[in-house]
Formats: structure tokens, sequence, C-alpha cells
């Protein structure tokens, strides 16, 4: 099958044709329909996170099981399913306590003795998080994917891997927004406009977007924000604090940068959470100070939007079927595979909102 393929950092990612195994137990082939580009397979292209190598990126996917191994009860052949990375065992402390997005087990991985998933002219290529989908096709264990409405299209579906769980995530399980409450998201790329989506489908009251491109804080109130700024403006926290009369209840980093995991505490009212989402760099901190403490502030984290996919991404296809969820208005542009390394320049720029890889 067709792959790109990351050989060494920093370094563009070369079309291979790469062998793919059968299906063993608990093991799903699926034939890759679309797949976004997302930040996150960045950081490990340009060499920000650490990953062996070589290994395939993609990780925002959907397509078509083509086939199934032994003992495979969640989906069939024929199935349109969406892949998500946080693949779960369903047995660990994290899992039977709900916050299966946490789960680190290798029970979804083969053993180190067995036939790798992937190889190229004989050796073995990574699975990078679990799904390896810049490619057409993917292996995962059965907790990667979830079966949707055959009626979804998948190239809108594929974000739902990740972007719009994260994001979303954050709006509907992270930190649950009350009706009338009042949200700050910062940056609008694929995960913030989500969250400014979610944000609108929650009730939220005031729904303020903060991004230093025009482009895209129009994008956020064409998806529901009610009020956007220019992140990099020297007046912009005051005015957010002054426009919710003391600051917002809850605030979303969708960026991956100290300085927006700054504002978004900074734009708190007391008792207000900040939800950092972003990938930052290594060794980063964000913290709260004494007075935030003592205003009951709080900071957290919320990998994968704390999400529960087997239930969420469903629910989000629901939404979208119904006209609640504008997956539309996200996704910038589609490409072939062949243009991988475009979309990630693309990404660099940090000028659009979504790409999507499309196979076939």
């Amino acid at each position: 099958m067709k792959a790109a393929v990351l050989f060494e950092a920093k370094k563009p990612l070369e079309i291979c044709d790469v062998t793919i195994d059968k299906p063993g137990p608990h093991e799903v082939l699926i034939r890759t329909v679309a797949c976004g580009v997302c930040r996150s397979d960045l950081h490990f292209v340009d060499g920000a996170y650490p990953t062996p190598l070589p290994a395939i990126p993609g990780h925002e996917a959907a397509g078509i099981v083509e086939a199934v191994g032994d003992e495979v009860r969640t989906v069939k052949v024929g199935d349109a399913v969406v892949t998500c990375l946080s693949a779960f065992c369903g047995h660990c402390e994290f899992c039977v306590t709900g916050r299966m997005s946490l789960c680190i087990s290798n029970d979804t991985k083969r053993a180190r003795d067995a036939a790798p998933r992937l190889s190229l002219n004989g050796d073995p290529v990574h699975q990078m998080l679990n799904l390896s989908a810049y490619a057409e096709m993917m292996l995962v264990h059965e907790h990667a994917c979830v079966a949707i409405d055959p009626d979804m299209p998948l190239d809108r579906a594929a974000l739902l891997g990740c972007a719009v769980t994260t994001g979303a995530g954050a709006v509907f399980n992270a930190s649950p927004v009350t009706p009338g409450e009042t949200v700050c998201v910062v940056g609008c790329g694929g995960i913030g406009l989500a969250a400014v989506n979610a944000a609108k489908i929650a009730g939220a009251g005031k729904i303020i977007a903060l991004d230093p491109v025009p482009e895209k804080r129009a994008l956020a109130e064409k998806l529901g924000a009610t009020h956007s700024f220019d992140a990099m403006a020297e007046n912009t926290i005051p005015e957010v604090v002054e426009l919710t009369k003391g600051g917002v209840h809850h605030a979303i980093e969708a960026v991956g940068r100290e300085a927006s995991a700054q504002t978004a505490v900074k734009v708190l009212r007391r008792g207000g959470t900040a939800t950092i989402l972003g990938m930052m760099p290594l060794g980063s901190q964000v913290g709260l100070s004494a007075l935030d403490l003592l205003g009951s502030k709080k900071l957290q984290g919320a990998l994968m939007g704390g999400n529960r996919f087997p239930v969420d991404i469903p629910r989000l296809v629901d939404f979208y079927m119904r006209g609640l969820l504008d997956l539309d208005t996200i996704i910038a542009d589609r490409m072939p595979i062949e243009r991988i390394n475009d979309a990630f320049d693309e990404l660099r720029k940090g000028d659009a909102a979504r790409s999507v890889i499309t196979f076939g």
C-alpha cells in the first residue's frame, strides 16, 4: 500500500510502498478514505517530540472496514468508521473509572515478538499514535475505531477523530459548560474552532475567540463566536475581562504555547477553569499565582478532550447530520497523499483551519 513515511525528523515525508499485515485477534483492517492534518503530527515531524523511526504519522482518520480478525465484536466488514488515537483496553484502572482517554495499556498493541503490523522491505515500520493513518490502509485494534452512520461524509468524519473530539470534549466532558456561561477559546485552528462550535451547541452565553489571524477569527464567528479579538493585541485580555464583567467561566487553550496558556488563565473570572488542549514544547510550564488560587481558579489538562470516543463520536456525527455541528467550515483544503508535505507547510504558516488528505 502507498504510505507517507517519516524516516528522519525535520525531513520531508517520503511516499513508499509499505506492507501491511493481515488482521490478528481483535484487529481491524481499514481502507483509509480521509485523514486530517493535525499539529500533533507536525510536532513529531519537526522533532519537537521524539518518536521511534521510521514511522507513518497520521491519526485523525475515517474509512471503511475491509477485514476483521478473530474475536472482533465492535465493527464488521463494510462499516464506516472513525479512528481515535486513544485506544483503550477496557479493563485497566483508567478504563474502569471512566477515563478511557488516559489508557496506556499495551493490550491494544502487538506483542514485541509478533510480526509487525507495518513493514518496509522486510523491516518494521513504527505505528504512530496507534494508527498511522497517512496510508491507504490502517491496521488497528478494534478499540481504536468506532462505527458511524454510513450516510456521514467521511472527509468530514475524519475531523471527529482528533480535532472535534478534543475541542468539543473540552466543552462537553472536561469542563462542562452550563447554558449561559461565558467561554473564551484561545487559538482558532481545528481544535479551537470545534470548541467554539461546541460551546454554541452547549448554550454558552458569550463565546469569545482569540487568534492573531483575521480569517480564522471570521471562521470562529461563523461557527458561533459572539466576539473575537486579536490574541496578540496588548489590550485583548482587559477587553475580555471587561466584556464578561470580571472574566470568563471557561477558557480553552488550543494552540500549545506557554503564552496562550497564560492568556487562558488571565481571562478567567473567580472560580473559572482554564483547560489546556494544545501540545506545548517539552519542558513548558503553566501555573496559577497565589491570587489565582485564592480566587478558586482552576487549571487542567484534557488529553483528547477527556473523550469516551465510542459514545462521543456517534453523537458528534448526529450533531453534524442534524445541522448543529459545522464541519464543512473547518476544512480549508483537501489534498492527495502525494501533497502531504505541502499540507504540513500550510500548517506551519498557521493561516488555515484544517487540511484533509483524501484517498481514492
